[in-house]
């Protein structure tokens, strides 16, 4: 985000396949950062509804989405101009 956005360096976004899988993957990620980094968000919004989560962690700010959401949003043509970096999804 560096190139075009002064409030943060990293947008990090991913699709759960209803709200129960975004708040399980916004508490996971959020459990992770607090523990292993001792990072918290300076603000997140969203986690009632659980369709967009949104954590501000200040260098970096998760979404968290459902497809629907996502689909609806579509912050990757917002941002396009952005250099993007894909990663699947790990498997257990």
């Amino acid at each position: 985000m560096r190139p075009v956005c002064t409030y943060t360096d990293y947008f990090v976004v991913c699709t759960g396949q209803n709200p129960r899988q975004t708040k399980a993957i916004f508490d996971e990620v959020h459990d992770r950062l607090k523990h292993e980094d001792r990072m918290l968000p300076r603000s997140v919004e969203g986690q009632s509804e659980a369709r967009w989560i949104v954590a501000d962690y200040l260098d970096l700010v998760l979404h968290v989405f459902t497809p629907e959401a996502r689909g609806y949003y579509r912050l990757e043509e917002l941002w396009g101009d952005v250099p993007a970096v894909e990663v699947e999804a790990a498997v257990s």
